[in-house]
């Protein structure tokens, strides 16, 4: 078995709360975007945010995967996305997180997201058999999503 490590350091554990998820069958690229909405928000608004674009009400900006997906219009950015699938595991995570920083004795409402951060995992090899002998490959690339939370005053 691996041990997992956290690609933050040097963190107040008094003030600070941790979860990741590892290895989880969601899209590494909308993940990436994901952290990218998130990071900043305290813990209310990221699952409002989620439950949003889980209902397909509020469009997720991608600012770096974007080539060839459509606009979505009057919202301060031009492509967007709705990954229902990696909202539904953020959220998710940002339940785990919110039960962490209850156990720590922590104020859930003061709760401040500084770091979200999303890795590539392991692949799974899988080879489709084609006609005549031949097999094409499938791969599914795993994530891994780490979040960090701080209670700010």
């Amino acid at each position: 078995m691996p041990t997992w490590g956290y690609s933050i350091k040097e963190l107040d554990p008094d003030r600070t709360v941790k979860c990741s998820g590892r290895e989880l069958r969601i899209s590494p690229k909308a993940s990436v975007e994901l952290c990218k909405a998130i990071k900043g928000m305290r813990l209310q608004e990221a699952k409002k945010l989620l439950e949003d674009v889980a209902a397909k009400k509020r469009p997720i900006p991608y600012r770096r995967y974007n080539k060839e997906v459509p606009h979505r219009g009057g919202i301060g950015f031009h492509a967007g996305r709705y990954p229902v699938k990696a909202a539904e595991r953020f959220r998710k995570l940002l339940e785990e997180l919110e039960a962490n920083a209850e156990y720590k004795g922590l104020d859930t409402e003061k709760i401040k997201i500084i770091h979200a951060a999303s890795h590539r995992g392991m692949k799974i090899k899988k080879y489709i058999p084609r006609a005549f002998g031949r097999a094409s490959p499938s791969f599914n690339t795993l994530t891994h999503v780490e979040l960090v939370g701080y209670e700010t005053d």
